[in-house]
């Protein structure tokens, strides 16, 4: 029969208990190993990847899928007619076109045509996209939740609405660790002069994980990383005598409260030293033959610009960051939407062919997944006054299109549809939270089995939702 222990045994079988792990803890220390903060939880991947790393090049705005590659003739045809009901389905609408009288669907004033052997349909806008078609991989269903930016932006970075969360940049970190002790596994880097709406830093914050995990902005002009430098007077010698006691402060402080926090604190500031050696090399792209620059197209000498974005982001992957995350601004076109995506199309189009294209020549986009999107994307009709040469597109959350190359994806391929107005989602609907699902399981990661317990709760990139979409894979 069972009995319970009495007071004595019991408080004797603790101690022993408790003495055990701190003789560990104490045999741990004296071998000299401390637990590294930049480390990823897994051992190993949860399975063989196809992809070493992701390039995600973010359109923020939500660029508009009818004008750059879901081409939609019967729009065309019904140019200027209200959109049916029986399309709309009582779907909502902002607060910028709920008020029109009427909404009269806008056909593009761009001209599409098909491209290589894959024949895949891509709108006058990106000729330099075309030149590359067979390399992606069209999704034209993607579909989300949320019809304002913020919380559409804040969904897709790190798959909740709500601010707080992980990003995906973080989770990534935290399952699988850096490939290279002098530079974060999550590096973030913002086209200037491009901002429409703001973008947060939480947007690449690590939430509840380590805040080792977090994104680090590189910065165009002056310093590339806030306070990496010395300040004036300070050597580098006093800096790392200054950083070597500070450690050992904050090591009797973590000591004494077993807070993880002061690990990884610790190992932030010996990572900045090491950046400030690591992070000018990678910046430095004087070395770089003329023809990168030409690949690239001119703007690719001009620091902050999406181009040079574009050729930091290889240098970085050739270093194996794990994740690098570009953010190019200005896609939000409620009116003068045919000038202003010329623009933006002029900004980006010939840096993502010089992108792939470098990559693929250094052998490395077999094992580099980039991925091209915004948060949502446009309205078939049109904000505002329709005009034979202007018009605006509200967001539109129920279908856009993304594509990805590299990494393992399917080349030359299009999946899913949306009906013949551009409304809807017709065949292989395909959710952020599957999109997810989908850019970890390449990386070797199971997205259900990679967690964090917090609040009592285990908690993933995906929360309760997603799966693979096996048909895009290679």
């Amino acid at each position: 029969m069972f009995s319970l222990p009495d007071r004595r045994s019991f408080l004797t079988r603790s101690a022993l208990g408790l003495g055990g792990v701190a003789l560990a803890e104490l045999l741990r220390a004296a071998d000299g190993q401390k637990p590294d903060p930049f480390a990823g939880i897994l051992d190993k991947p949860h399975h063989a990847p196809k992809a070493k790393r992701i390039i995600y090049l973010f359109m923020s705005g939500g660029p508009s899928q009818l004008d750059l590659f879901d081409h939609k003739p019967k729009l065309n045809e019904l140019n200027g007619k209200d959109l049916p009901d029986s399309v709309r389905g009582g779907q909502r609408v902002t607060g910028m076109t709920a008020h029109q009288a009427t909404l009269p669907m806008a056909g593009s004033v761009f001209k599409f045509a098909k491209h290589g052997q894959s024949g895949a349909t891509v709108s006058e806008l990106l000729p330099w996209t075309a030149k590359v078609s067979d390399e992606l991989c069209f999704i034209k269903s993607v579909h989300t939740e949320h019809i304002n930016h913020d919380p559409a932006i804040t969904f897709f970075q790190t798959g909740h609405q709500l601010a707080g969360r992980p990003s995906m940049g973080s989770w990534l970190s935290y399952g699988l660790g850096s490939a290279n002790a002098n530079l974060p596994a999550f590096v973030v880097l913002i086209s200037k002069d491009r901002i429409d709406q703001p973008l947060y830093s939480r947007l690449w914050g690590n939430g509840f994980l380590p805040s080792a995990h977090a994104g680090v902005q590189f910065r165009s002009g002056g310093a590339p990383v806030l306070y990496l430098d010395n300040p004036p007077g300070v050597t580098e010698g006093g800096r790392k005598l200054a950083l070597d006691r500070l450690a050992e402060l904050q090591q009797l402080q973590a000591d004494d409260l077993g807070d993880p926090e002061v690990s990884g604190r610790i190992a932030q500031y010996e990572m900045a030293f090491r950046m400030q050696t690591s992070v000018p090399d990678v910046i430095d792209t004087r070395k770089e033959p003329k023809e990168t620059f030409e690949l690239y197209g001119e703007d690719a000498k001009t620091p902050g610009t999406f181009a040079a974005n574009c050729l930091l982001a290889r240098r970085l992957a050739e270093r194996n960051v794990r994740f690098i995350q570009l953010y190019h601004p200005g896609w939000d076109q409620h009116g003068n939407l045919p000038g202003a995506i010329r623009r933006q199309c002029k900004d980006v189009d010939q840096a993502c062919y010089g992108l792939l294209t470098d990559l693929k020549r250094k052998g490395m986009l077999d094992d580099t997944l980039v991925v091209w999107g915004g948060e949502f994307g446009r309205t078939n009709y049109s904000q505002g006054k329709l005009t034979a040469t202007d018009y605006g597109r509200d967001h539109h959350p129920r279908c856009f299109t993304v594509w990805m190359a590299g990494g393992g994806m399917k080349r030359g391929t299009t999946f899913g549809a949306t009906d013949e107005l551009g409304y809807n989602v017709t065949t292989d609907a395909v959710s952020v939270h599957d999109l997810q699902a989908t850019l970890l399981h390449q990386l070797g990661i199971d997205h259900e089995k990679l967690t964090y317990k917090h609040q009592g709760r285990h908690y993933r990139l995906t929360d309760v939702h997603g799966t693979v979409v096996k048909n895009v894979l290679a």
